[in-house]
């Protein structure tokens, strides 16, 4: 993986945007694809990679593991490692992530009712 420029004017102006628009705070923790639908499935409760991975059979086990270490790393999910053979590896939500949980429903009633108006 290559180095990220500190100092180019992409850096500087994203920068900018996380200091100024909440919008894209929020994106930069929750952007992409795959991580709000996993936050949408810890909603219900922790569960392991293999549970994860059998909800959401469309995602790769390399992007799974990916979006669930930045997930981690942004403080949004916690993991549970208990020192057994197999391990035994659980994801829930940690508060901050807990405090999603209306804007990943908000979107969720949104793309429902989207979809329903989109089949008249």
């Amino acid at each position: 993986m290559t180095a990220i420029k500190e100092s180019s004017t992409i850096q500087q102006n994203k920068k900018y945007a996380l200091d100024m628009c909440p919008v894209t705070y929020i994106m930069e923790k929750i952007g992409g694809f795959w991580k709000p639908i996993i936050l949408y499935h810890l909603s219900n409760g922790d569960k392991r990679y293999s549970e994860l991975k059998r909800a959401i059979p469309a995602v790769t086990e390399k992007m799974l593991i990916q979006h669930l270490k930045q997930l981690e790393n942004d403080g949004l999910i916690i993991r549970t490692a208990k020192p057994v053979v197999p391990p035994h590896v659980t994801y829930e939500l940690s508060e901050a992530g807990k405090g999603l949980i209306p804007v990943i429903n908000s979107m969720a009633e949104w793309a429902m009712k989207d979809m329903n108006e989109s089949k008249l």
